[in-house]
């Protein structure tokens, strides 16, 4: 399984990452996790890429091989949507951070339908997550990435136990009910994928 990670500072990505890499050990898989920072603490692009199967000698996925692509940020989908795979599902949350360019007037933002159009000529199996939005209605929108953790699991074969269990070892004590309502919520924001 190859997974792509993307969103701004501050969404959570890594902690995202870290739940899927300990999910997968967990269930007695190899894991192999890289993460990019990049300019995090201020709002920049922060990326991970992890692969789990029985066996994974690199943990750097190629262009057009990611099985799922989570992002964070609709920019970021389509920063990032050339790693997906023909075949590749895009989980992504329609909020929009608009960059530091645009945000001061250097550069024109994009209008969304063109945005949209891109996402969607990229993606065919796409599905919008509203975890940001979520997020803030059950009063943290820090749990942002726990939200979007419970939309990606309907597409991954870990048991739904496991992820409390990785939650409640990874997340600080005062902040894992509020994650496992999260992660509940975002359950709730996909349909069953398709057999």
């Amino acid at each position: 399984m190859n997974i792509i990670v993307c969103g701004v500072g501050g969404q959570g990505v890594i902690l995202f990452s870290d739940i899927i890499a300990h999910l997968a050990l967990a269930a007695g898989l190899d894991v192999k996790k890289s993460e990019v920072h990049g300019m995090a603490q201020r709002g920049g692009s922060v990326t991970s890429h992890i692969r789990y199967a029985p066996r994974v000698h690199s943990p750097l996925i190629e262009d057009g091989t990611a099985d799922i692509i989570v992002a964070f940020e609709q920019l970021e989908a389509l920063r990032y949507i050339h790693f997906l795979a023909p075949s590749g599902v895009l989980i992504y949350d329609p909020l929009r951070i608009e960059p530091l360019p645009v945000q001061i007037g250097l550069v024109e933002k994009m209008p969304d339908d063109l945005l949209n159009k891109r996402i969607a000529a990229r993606a065919p199996r796409r599905y919008p997550v509203e975890a940001f939005a979520t997020a803030c209605n059950l009063g943290n929108p820090r749990v942002q990435n726990t939200v979007m953790l419970g939309a990606v699991a309907r597409f991954l074969e870990f048991p739904v136990n496991l992820y409390s269990r990785v939650i409640k070892a990874l997340v600080k004590p005062q902040f894992i009910e509020q994650n496992l309502q999260a992660f509940a919520a975002g359950s709730q924001l996909i349909p069953p994928p398709e057999t």
